[in-house]
């Protein structure tokens, strides 16, 4: 099986016992958490197998959660098909740097560690302002840009036809949700975020992590990864560390990223991550495609017997 696409989740997906099962059935499994544990110098394992909710819902956490799960349900996936390569890779947000540990840009570790300061650094800046988030449903994106501009907030995530997310200051928020319908915008969607990711509120942590990545070890990929930022593919380092940089305040043009993919004939996705969040999005940008989703035992027996 050749022309499969990698996925990657993005925070939001994270659940408690995730990787779990994994752990206990796979060998490669416990050594990657192993790996991870010790790189962090915490148990993020057990944060992310047994909870409690909360602390696996801080951003310093569920971001280098997400990270590893999809690289190790991507190990496990190509260690029972070994003639499996994926052409192309992406991620929603911070998926993206898992797609690029995938593509080799960097090394696992370094990727985590990456990870693991951009978590932190987006944690210090939700702290340090008064921010939140809202889905735009069924609305125009011109409409929905509008709405922004005048509640003077940012568009943070274009993640389908008809589902646009708005980030910036509570109060910009409240204002954007209570005149959604005014703008022929179905429905708007107040979001339960610690802070207005993909805003300018983000600029602290923006300005941080562009430290940590300039000091990061990269090569070019060894396949193509699509940015979020500029929803294309990027080959030189340094670009990369630019998209990966301006993706913090920046919008994740996931849409377009997608359309992207399919435009260059892929039709074969599997997203590696906790829940259905990709599939879902994937299956209202392109409707002749397919989807395996892989974030349990179950799931990627699944996905083996399909892909096989």
């Amino acid at each position: 099986m050749s022309d499969v696409v990698f996925l990657f989740s993005g925070q939001g997906a994270q659940k408690v016992g995730m990787g779990k099962d994994f752990h206990e059935a796979s060998e490669t499994a416990r050594a990657m958490f192993a790996e991870a544990d010790d790189a962090l110098g915490m148990s993020l394992s057990q944060v992310m197998f047994e909870g409690p909710d909360d602390e696996l819902t801080r951003t310093s956490r569920c971001q280098p959660a997400l990270y590893l799960h999809g690289l190790v349900a991507a190990a496990l996936l190509q260690e029972r098909l070994p003639n499996l390569t994926p052409v192309a890779a992406a991620g929603l947000s911070l998926g993206e740097f898992t797609a690029h540990a995938a593509a080799g840009t960097f090394s696992r570790v370094d990727g985590l560690k990456l990870v693991a300061r951009r978590g932190e650094f987006m944690e210090e800046a939700c702290e340090a302002t008064t921010g939140s988030m809202a889905a735009m449903i069924g609305g125009d994106e011109a409409a929905v840009r509008s709405l922004a501009s005048e509640c003077d907030i940012d568009v943070a995530n274009l993640n389908a036809p008809g589902q646009i997310v708005l980030s910036g200051s509570e109060a910009g928020i409240d204002t954007a949700v209570a005149k959604a319908r005014d703008s022929g915008i179905r429905r708007a969607v107040k979001l339960n975020v610690a802070g207005a990711y993909h805003s300018r509120l983000m600029q602290s942590a923006q300005d941080k992590l562009s430290a940590e990545l300039a000091e990061a070890e990269m090569q070019a990929p060894q396949l193509p990864v699509v940015c979020n930022f500029g929803a294309s593919l990027v080959e030189d380092p340094a670009e990369i560390r630019s998209m990966l940089e301006k993706q913090v305040t920046g919008s994740v043009r996931w849409t377009e990223s997608i359309e992207l993919l399919v435009s260059q004939g892929h039709r074969t996705f599997i997203e590696l991550g906790p829940g259905k969040v990709i599939a879902g999005l994937v299956s209202k940008i392109a409707k002749d495609v397919v989807v395996h989703s892989v974030e349990d035992l179950e799931s990627l027996e699944k996905a083996v017997e399909a892909l096989g």
